[in-house]
């Protein structure tokens, strides 16, 4: 099968939706299909034998830390060069525009996939009342796709709710050959503590923006001497985040990755996730499969992943205080470790291939539907 995929952002860039796609095409490479990848021009041109189209890209005034294309009609020449069985448009929005409609107009089969709670986003920016406006412009593009996808049920059922079309759930993956709690490294623990190696390790990985909430984190550090952070990513609020943790045992580390990152997740103690805007949350997978133990905040895609006083430990983010009593449970050693074999035992050898293994079925299940549309325009 030959397979064009649109994609918002791409290498060299760094999050979730990358990791999934460059996981997933590794996987339908191997498996003998044809993929060719159009995303913002960044200096990539070939990832694992795909060819990399690049798109002019530049910053934009909302969010300067990150390139964007913008609409072009060279995706429009991308694709007719290269007639692929089906379009996979990932999150589109903005580049993602320019595939939606030069796939319908070029008769191509066409899959969406939705990975980003842009309408959730507007709230930390003071922009809620475009909220209308975004969920009507986001339910136009995906509605003219054969199949979407999303990455939880929680997503699922309310991307339903809002009257988008025949929505599909990609099942969850992580790399368990990469994060694995055997990645330990003292000498990473030496620099995440800056020294305070006797600490309870506290760990953030993500993009540094402000609808994570990670400024919730410094309570428990003004709460007990007992913990450390270190906050692994990158983004535009770091300088604001480094400021609000000034004079706290934190340490920005900037974006890891490959073995880096690895031996980050196993060498630290709890992994925090204070954020209640996620359509799945990658990292939560990748440290379970390192044998870490999770603090979370309760929201539905969340609860997905981790099982409350077993994996990790759900607070209310709703509930003064919370979020620090359920980090400060984890001073009990015992309860650590308890929940720690536990989320490792769930990750168990999950990997990529069966949900890359799905993705194709989607794919095929796109054209067949795609076919089936045709023969009944020809019949009326």
């Amino acid at each position: 099968m030959k397979i064009a995929i649109v994609t918002e952002t791409f290498l060299p860039s760094t999050d979730g939706i990358v990791t999934r796609l460059t996981a997933c095409i590794k996987w339908l490479h191997r498996a003998g299909h044809d993929v060719l990848i159009i995303a913002p021009d960044l200096g990539v041109d070939e990832f694992d034998g795909a060819p990399v189209k690049g798109v002019a890209a530049r910053t934009l005034p909302v969010y300067r830390s990150k390139q964007f294309a913008l609409p072009n009609r060279v995706v429009k020449e991308y694709l007719e060069d290269y007639d692929p069985d089906v379009v996979h448009v990932v999150n589109p929005a903005i580049l993602g525009y320019s595939g939606v409609k030069h796939a319908r107009r070029l008769g191509y089969p066409l899959v969406a996939s939705y990975h980003t709670n842009v309408a959730q986003y507007l709230d930390y920016y003071h922009l809620s009342p475009f909220k209308g406006v975004i969920w009507w412009y986001f339910r136009k593009l995906h509605n003219q796709a054969d199949l979407n996808i999303c990455t939880s049920q929680t997503v699922q059922q309310e991307l339903n709710e809002r009257s988008f079309r025949n929505v599909h759930v990609w099942k969850r993956g992580v790399d368990t050959e990469n994060f694995h709690p055997g990645n330990y490294s003292a000498s990473m623990r030496e620099k995440l503590t800056d020294g305070r190696t006797e600490d309870k390790l506290l760990l953030y990985v993500g993009r540094l923006a402000p609808e994570k909430e990670i400024e919730k984190i410094r309570s428990v550090l003004e709460a007990s001497d007992e913990f450390s952070l270190a906050i692994v990513g990158d983004g535009p609020h770091r300088q604001p985040l480094e400021r609000h943790f000034e004079g706290t045992k934190t340490v920005f580390t900037g974006f890891m990755h490959g073995e880096e990152l690895a031996q980050a997740y196993a060498s630290s103690d709890v992994f925090v996730f204070p954020s209640t805007t996620e359509t799945l949350g990658l990292v939560i997978l990748e440290a379970m499969a390192s044998g870490l133990p999770l603090v979370a905040a309760r929201s539905g895609p969340t609860c997905e992943q981790i099982e409350d006083e077993r994996t990790g430990l759900l607070y209310d983010a709703e509930k003064a205080g919370d979020f620090v009593n359920t980090v400060r449970r984890f001073e009990d050693e015992t309860l650590r470790r308890r929940l720690a074999a536990n989320a490792r035992k769930d990750i168990g050898e999950l990997g990529w291939s069966e949900a890359a293994g799905q993705l194709l079925e989607l794919y095929n299940e796109a054209v067949g539907l795609d076919e089936a549309a045709r023969k009944k325009e020809k019949l009326t």
